[in-house]
């Protein structure tokens, strides 16, 4: 008898810095989501897709949900985050249970704006304390599971490394034991819904990330402003734009001689002629628009607080 095929979708929710992002990419085989040492780089809703046999499942990444939601930014990040959940057929509440195991206190505060909401919810839940791997001793993970289980008794716990896959295939498998029998939503070879133009311009975001220190890289924003294709190489040629909120941040992003900028372009235009398996040309603009983080209609342009991004 075939097993009846299964389809629905799973939000990744948990506080900043868990490895959402690491164990959507993961998941899916390919880079989704951008990742960064940095909690809150996610900032829209990021779609990815797996498909197999017998099932396909669509994970929904989130920005990092915590109880500071201060700026319309923040708030417009948090409300995509909450708008995933309430789409999604089961839940996964992704922990740093390395964190957790040396700082058990961070917890309950980590933990205020998921607490009764997951403890409400009728949908399957998945509690995932990711980055078991960086526990040698795996004891150290029992009193976290203690805490999670009498705080959130219905749902399943799950020790998992996104970094490593460590407990991912059980996790997978168990997944797709709790979602509906339905048809697949998607064709079997696409692996996300968003366009090209948006991840590579994620891709820069987390070159950005990765070249910048303290608070700038919040201040920072990026945009394709065009994209051609030749027709008869297939070669593609982008321009992006970099917005930061003030002109010494322009400063700093563009770096002495230009060299940050340098730097960020071929490493981001290496990434994107991955993704787009052809060759690309890269050219990337400065630009200052105070006030960015607070104008609602510059973050909708930006796909923040939209859904699904649709742009």
């Amino acid at each position: 008898m075939t097993a009846p095929f299964t389809c629905g979708g799973v939000a990744l929710l948990g506080p900043p810095n868990a490895g959402k992002s690491t164990l959507l990419n993961a998941c899916v085989g390919q880079k989704m989501a951008i990742v960064s040492p940095r909690p809150q780089t996610t900032r829209n809703k990021i779609t990815g897709i797996l498909s197999d046999k017998d099932s396909q499942i669509i994970f929904m990444d989130t920005p990092g949900i915590h109880h500071q939601a201060r700026g319309k930014m923040t708030r417009l990040m948090l409300q995509s985050a909450w708008e995933a959940a309430e789409e999604a057929d089961a839940l996964w509440v992704i922990l740093d249970a390395d964190l957790y195991a040396r700082r058990p206190e961070f917890l309950d505060n980590d933990l205020i704006p998921l607490r009764a909401t997951i403890a409400a919810e009728r949908r399957p839940v998945f509690v995932l304390a990711n980055k078991a791997d960086l526990l040698g001793d795996k004891s150290r993970l029992l009193p976290l599971l203690e805490s999670l289980h009498e705080l959130w008794p219905a749902a399943e716990l799950f020790p998992v490394s996104a970094l490593t896959g460590e407990g991912l295939p059980v996790l997978l498998a168990e997944l797709k034991a709790v979602l509906p029998e339905a048809e697949a939503r998607f064709p079997a070879d696409q692996v996300s819904t968003l366009p090209l133009r948006f991840l590579a311009a994620e891709l820069i975001r987390e070159k950005l990330f990765c070249s910048l220190r303290q608070e700038i890289p919040y201040h920072t924003a990026v945009d394709i402003e065009a994209w051609e294709e030749d027709t008869a190489t297939g070669h593609v040629s982008i321009q992006a734009v970099v917005y930061v909120g003030r002109p010494s941040h322009k400063a700093i992003v563009i770096g002495r001689g230009g060299r940050n900028l340098k730097q960020v372009g071929q490493s981001a235009r290496e990434e994107i002629m991955k993704l787009l398996e052809r060759r690309a040309r890269l050219d990337i603009w400065v630009k200052v628009r105070e006030g960015w983080v607070e104008d609602v209609s510059f973050l909708h342009a930006l796909g923040l607080g939209l859904g699904e991004f649709s742009k």
